[in-house]
């Protein structure tokens, strides 16, 4: 890793930390991040291509998963389902069943 300086380590630990999903990993690489003198502009930057690198598999899976259900039951109530953060709910974008919490992620 002595070949890596600091601010490109904090860069590929950054982007690290949001593939996993780690929110208290993503606090600390960016502040770390701008200890190494990184921009906001440049973190931002890193953290969206980070962000769309990330997508790629979860588009697979999420793919995978359709294909595999396609028509049946299970796969139709899962589509039904409201799984939006209580402010798409909020905005109409889904709205939870009755009972239910405001979100289900």
């Amino acid at each position: 890793m002595s070949e890596l300086s600091f601010r490109d380590r904090e860069l590929v630990a950054r982007g690290a930390a949001l593939a996993s999903n780690c929110e208290p990993c993503v606090e600390y690489h960016v502040a770390e991040a701008q200890k190494a003198g990184l921009t906001g502009g440049e973190i931002a930057a890193a953290i969206a291509l980070a962000d769309k690198i990330r997508q790629v598999p979860a588009r697979k899976v999420l793919a995978t998963a359709q294909r595999l259900t396609a028509g049946s039951e299970a796969a139709q109530a899962a589509a039904s389902a409201c799984c939006a953060p209580p402010v798409a709910a909020a905005t109409g974008g889904c709205s939870p069943q009755a009972g239910a919490k405001s979100s289900c992620c």
